[in-house]
């Protein structure tokens, strides 16, 4: 009997040391827009420009394009952005583009590959900010003309 005393006795000090601690802690105020700012890979294209591949989140970025577009390399972002820009809208939305052929078969298969970065601190709709001095990026690539957009298996990029 003693020792059951003994045992809740401690288990209520000990439950009543938690729940003082877990009333006095503040909660930690929520980011309005979780992105992971960390850069994957890097390029240069023609005009000199530092081109990052964040990982970023679900929405853009290396995690939204390597799952839902199939490209898995970061070669393939590089020999992209490698060229001068198809599009720019001098707001710091810049297209990239360039063409996949498969090779070692009798009919040979082509994909045109999108890459479109932006290459300002902050996103078009002003919800991501990569921070003082740095560039937000790619924000997606993708496989032009291809069910969703997800580039072919044969690609392997």
């Amino acid at each position: 009997m003693k020792k059951i005393a003994a045992v809740v006795a401690t288990l209520v000090t000990v439950g009543s040391l938690s729940v003082g601690s877990v009333a006095s802690a503040a909660p930690l105020p929520a980011q309005p827009h979780p992105w992971d700012k960390r850069i994957k890979c890097q390029a240069k294209d023609p005009q000199g420009r530092k081109i990052v591949t964040r990982y970023g989140n679900a929405d853009f970025g290396w995690r939204h394009f390597t799952g839902r577009h199939n490209i898995k390399k970061c070669g393939t972002i590089g020999a992209i952005v490698n060229e001068h820009p198809e599009s720019d809208d001098h707001h710091g939305r810049l297209t990239y583009g360039g063409v996949e052929f498969e090779t070692g078969v009798p009919r040979p298969r082509m994909v045109k590959i999108v890459v479109i970065v932006q290459y300002s601190r902050k996103t078009k709709d002003q919800k991501y900010d990569a921070g003082s001095g740095q560039t937000i990026g790619v924000i997606n690539a993708f496989c032009k003309n291809q069910p969703a957009n997800k580039c072919p298996a044969w690609a392997k990029l």
